[in-house]
């Protein structure tokens, strides 16, 4: 099995060195914003030449954490700053055994920012099993959390936005998306394909529209919705989701209300889950621009970029053992 490719992850952020050094050597700071990490401790050094050693904690669910250690030092590079760090972890549990790495600090020209990227590698436990599990699912999780930190960290930086609020900014916007989707392929479903003749078919009869054709335009509008449902979904990030959200809600809400006015009387009535479905697409499309996205961190290294590093550059095959 040849082996995987180093993790690579790289990201422009509008800010300057020392305000990114300090939220990513901190520990207190870099705790926040890094998923791979719950807690990092840095341990007292024996010179100021010496290596920073650290502990690290990642709680991986279910009560069970792993821990591990590692040390870092940080050096000057003819194109800004560099962190080099090796670590590990002897817990049988980790599938890491031992890695190393760097970050990289590189500023922008006319002081538009800093680049900050990562590079790094490690070794499997379990043999052969570790390394197809690596292969398939960690290296590539592990990659996604990675660059999902980065931006987290850019969004922190450039909108003074904490970790923790962009964290539970996630967790509402995707449990938003992800009821509007449902209420979008309930309402296609249930109504309209299982369950026709309980009141949608009447009340597509009784508007006129499609008139004759009401038996076949119905499943088909059933299945319509139910496609946009998924599509809510699969494009959440997408900039025309939202406006198209309220287009559709108030398209299939208005006519049947201009047409059927009576509707408005009747207790469960089109205009209540229409003015539901639309504060729920306001809420996703509200929170959209906060959420964190892998997809903005460049997964692979320009060939210009590691002929500019020149001897900066880092064998991180030679570097774990």
């Amino acid at each position: 099995m040849t082996r995987p490719k180093p993790i690579y992850v790289e990201l422009e952020i509008a800010t300057d060195m020392d305000t990114l050094w300090e939220h990513t050597q901190v520990p207190s700071l870099h705790e926040q914003w890094d998923l791979r990490f719950s807690s990092i401790e840095y341990l007292p050094r024996s010179s100021a030449e010496a290596p920073q050693s650290f502990l690290y904690l990642t709680r991986i669910g279910f009560g069970l954490a792993i821990r591990g250690t590692g040390e870092t030092r940080a050096s000057l590079t003819r194109n800004g700053r560099l962190s080099t760090l090796r670590f590990g972890s002897e817990q049988p549990l980790s599938l890491i055994r031992e890695g190393a790495g760097y970050w990289r600090y590189e500023p922008l020209p006319e002081g538009r920012g800093i680049t900050f990227a990562t590079r790094f590698d490690y070794e499997t436990r379990f043999g052969w099993l570790g390394r197809w599990l690596d292969r398939l699912l960690f290296r590539p999780l592990f990659g996604r959390a990675t660059a999902w930190s980065f931006d987290a960290l850019r969004i922190w930086i450039e909108r003074r936005i904490p970790p923790a609020v962009t964290i539970r900014l996630t967790l509402l916007h995707y449990a938003l998306v992800l009821l509007l989707g449902a209420l979008w392929v309930y309402q296609g479903l249930v109504p309209k394909l299982l369950y026709p003749e309980a009141g949608e078919l009447a009340l597509l009869q009784q508007t006129g529209i499609a008139a004759g054709f009401e038996r076949s335009a119905l499943p088909a509008l059933g299945c319509a919705q139910m496609l946009w449902g998924a599509a809510t979904v699969v494009w959440h990030r997408r900039r025309w989701m939202y406006p198209g959200q309220a287009l559709l809600i108030l398209g299939l809400t208005l006519p049947a209300l201009w047409l059927q006015p009576e509707l408005l009387q009747q207790p469960f009535q089109p205009l209540t889950l229409a003015l539901g479905m639309l504060g729920i697409a306001l809420g996703a499309g509200l929170t959209k621009r906060f959420v964190p996205q892998a997809g903005r961190c460049r997964r692979t290294e320009s060939a210009a970029r590691g002929e500019r590093r020149g001897d900066d550059a880092i064998d991180l095959s030679a570097s774990v053992r």
